[in-house]
């Protein structure tokens, strides 16, 4: 079969979230503990929120992708500032690769799912789990001092579920407002508008 065939257990998986997974990954072995508590773009985080924000996302997703709808899918990401585990250097990469393989099923991309306390078509979570993968792993090299690219695909899909609809400008309040980029920037910094960031953001900026 290709990779465009279907199944009994449904069609073929949207988006493969290994390479935005394995991209994070790689960025860990770069940050000492030094590190942890300088600045991110993301204005709540040090950077020890946001590898605590990056591993809470992928057990959430990984289990969103099973169905396994427990507590993992039930808290919203905003109740509290995450909190960095101690083993996180095991734990990380591990969820990473754990959030990567569930959603290479075919029927995660099937039925009703939940993710941050969100009742959520399949289909869309996983879409909603490559961007965060794709957007924190940028948060997170910028804010360490570390190269990132991505892939077209991931980011023409981050791009379509961060556009601004004309029935809903404000996309129902769950991203910042959109950061104005040239329409000739490359792509990753579009989407990196798109997430209310600024693509030139430096620690210290």
């Amino acid at each position: 079969m290709d990779d465009n065939s279907t199944s009994a257990s449904g069609p073929a998986p949207a988006l493969d979230l290994g390479p935005a997974a394995r991209r994070v990954a790689g960025l860990l072995d770069a940050i000492d503990d030094r590190m942890l508590d300088g600045p991110t773009p993301c204005p709540d985080y040090a950077v020890r929120e946001l590898l605590g924000h990056l591993a809470g996302l992928a057990a959430a997703f990984r289990d969103a992708a099973r169905k396994d709808l427990g507590a993992s899918t039930a808290v919203s990401p905003n109740a509290s500032l995450p909190v960095l585990d101690d083993g996180w250097r095991e734990v990380l990469p591990r969820r990473l690769e754990e959030v990567a393989v569930a959603w290479r099923s075919p029927d995660a991309w099937t039925g009703m799912t939940r993710a941050g306390g969100v009742e959520l078509p399949g289909g869309v979570a996983g879409a909603v789990a490559l961007d965060e993968l794709v957007v924190h792993g940028w948060d997170l090299a910028r804010s360490t001092g570390q190269p990132y690219e991505a892939g077209e695909a991931e980011l023409r899909s981050c791009e379509a579920l961060l556009a601004p609809a004309d029935d809903d400008p404000d996309r129902g309040g769950i991203f910042g407002p959109p950061v104005p980029v040239p329409d000739d920037a490359p792509l990753l910094d579009r989407v990196i508008g798109l997430s209310g960031r600024r693509p030139d953001w430096q620690p210290g900026s």
